[in-house]
């Protein structure tokens, strides 16, 4: 009877666990499986079709296609051009909206307020104002500046999209810091000050050192949300103009939803995972570093 008991006790949390790990299973595990499957095999424009196992010719496919390369290439971009920023600037906010000022709630929601407005709607109205004859134009003609093609031109588009990104992502990465900021005691301020640590250098001497972990924090989570952007892409440029703002994410898509070419889709997401999967241990190596300092 006692070891019933035991053995009771010890299953009772799986029991609990059972609902979300079915459907875990079914909605993300198992279709991971397959689609690792697929990538080995031929499988498409008809889906009622059985797989046809080809080997490794859908990465020697990829291998070979300059599309790919490319899309490569502006994830990179994506990644170099965003994260260094979404992991800086938004301490800086995090910083100017952590004082106890009058209206600071105001303040505080209107640097969040991009973060709730849905992608669509932000695409959608980033595109007005990149417009030919669009709201920013407008303000560089009295300069003396021509219209800019903003997103019909390879040089610019890209850029273009990257900065609704980091425009979107500001006030998000914000609140973490503002989390992290809120929990170093004020005693640690006050005591630099008298050791004549004041302005700007506390908080490179106090706030830097020890909001490392959100740091790495949000550099992971950035790099990663980069390396998987989709909706501006779709919304702002459909990848154009020649491929030059075409990701990694947006390539998938148009492999297995327009071309139909499922499985070459799911090679292309194989390569994507394994990215996504060396910054995830790039982060857990230098977080683990980070605890041993």
């Amino acid at each position: 009877m006692k070891d019933w008991f035991h053995y009771r006790q010890r299953l009772t949390p799986y029991l609990f666990l059972a609902p979300a790990l079915i459907i875990l299973g079914l909605t993300v595990f198992w279709p991971a499986l397959q689609a690792f499957y697929l990538s080995f095999n031929r499988y498409e424009y008809d889906l009622t079709q059985t797989p046809q196992w080809v080997g490794l010719a859908n990465f020697r496919r990829l291998s070979q296609d300059p599309v790919f390369w490319q899309t490569l290439r502006n994830t990179l971009l994506y990644l170099v051009g965003v994260v260094p920023i979404l992991a800086i600037a938004p301490l800086g906010l995090a910083i100017l909206v952590n004082r106890q000022l009058r209206f600071i709630t105001w303040y505080r929601a209107a640097f969040y307020t991009p973060v709730i407005i849905s992608m669509v709607v932000a695409g959608i109205a980033w595109r007005w104002l990149y417009a030919e004859n669009g709201l920013l134009n407008q303000f560089l003609r009295p300069l003396g500046i021509e219209p800019i093609p903003w997103l019909t031109h390879p040089s610019w588009a890209l850029n273009s999209v990257m900065a609704v990104t980091i425009w979107k992502g500001l006030g998000y990465y914000m609140v973490i810091y503002l989390a992290g900021l809120q929990s170093i005691p004020q005693e640690l301020y006050e005591a630099a000050a008298i050791d004549g640590s004041d302005g700007i250098r506390r908080h490179w001497d106090i706030t830097v050192p020890l909001m490392r972990p959100y740091l790495f924090l949000v550099a992971v989570i950035s790099a990663i949300s980069a390396t998987k952007v989709f909706e501006e892409v779709y919304i702002m440029t459909q990848g154009g103009p020649r491929n030059s703002s075409k990701t990694i994410v947006y390539y998938v898509y148009e492999q297995a939803f327009r071309n139909l070419e499922i499985s070459y889709a799911c090679t292309i997401g194989l390569v994507l995972f394994l990215i996504i999967l060396t910054l995830s241990l790039i982060n857990l190596k230098l977080s683990s570093q980070t605890r041993s300092l």
